[in-house]
């Protein structure tokens, strides 16, 4: 398993090339954006305690869901929502609070989404 320090480099990345393929693409650049943190653990308590924690840090927690891994096991995720622009140091700094608050509550960070805006051109 990841360290924090080694999934908040990763995210870094990811998040640089999620950023540029929106943009190379021609997703409007300075488009408020509906931001999705996605967090997942096997332990709902856990889970509950850090949407609890995400919350209050200003994020609109999602409900909930059970799913089955391919394992057969059961683990339940949700997701965090902020809106914004797609700006790289303000999605670094808010992901590397959301890791470790997740890494707190041994949550599992499972990265960030959001969709293409159209440029109305």
């Amino acid at each position: 398993m990841m360290t924090a320090e080694q999934l908040v480099e990763e995210q870094q990345m990811e998040t640089r090339e999620i950023v540029q393929a929106l943009l190379d693409d021609g997703s409007k650049a300075d488009a408020i954006y509906a931001i999705e943190h996605h967090f997942a653990a096997e332990d709902f308590e856990a889970l509950e305690k850090l949407a609890v924690d995400v919350f209050k840090a200003g994020y609109q927690v999602e409900d909930a869901e059970e799913i089955e891994l391919d394992d057969g096991d059961i683990a339940y995720c949700f997701s965090a929502v902020a809106e914004h622009e797609l700006d790289v140091e303000r999605l670094d700094k808010d992901c590397n609070a959301l890791i470790e608050m997740a890494a707190k509550h041994k949550v599992l960070y499972d990265g960030w989404g959001t969709h293409f805006v159209e440029t109305g051109e």
